[in-house]
């Protein structure tokens, strides 16, 4: 055990009713936290650049009604409105790159 390991605190860690005693990767540590994602809100999953964008500021969309075409990795990507409600904020424009997490489009729910 190197010296960076044993510096570690010990944690419980469950496996199917069994306790065990382990240690924790400082990349695990240093991962981010997840939150729960709001629902009108709108985020890239991948990095990549607007192509197109198929609704403005206050149009009323449907849950699955196409939003944006988004290329990532050579491929577009048709995202979909994931709500039924109103376009109340579009921070992106056509040909804008993207960054993994960046807010596209926000839809308040009817």
């Amino acid at each position: 055990m190197d010296k960076k390991t044993s510096e570690r605190p010990l944690v419980d860690f469950a496996v199917t009713a069994r306790k065990y005693k382990t240690t924790l990767t400082q990349k695990f540590m240093n991962r981010p936290i997840w939150t729960k994602p709001i629902a009108g809100e709108v985020r890239s999953t991948l990095p990549g650049t607007v192509v197109s964008l198929a609704v403005k500021e206050g149009d009323s969309v449907k849950e699955g009604d196409l939003l944006l075409v988004h290329e990532a990795m050579k491929m577009q990507n048709r995202i979909l409105s994931p709500v039924s409600g109103t376009v109340t904020e579009i921070p992106v424009k056509e040909g804008e790159h993207l960054v993994k997490g960046a807010l596209i489009m926000v839809i308040k729910e009817d």
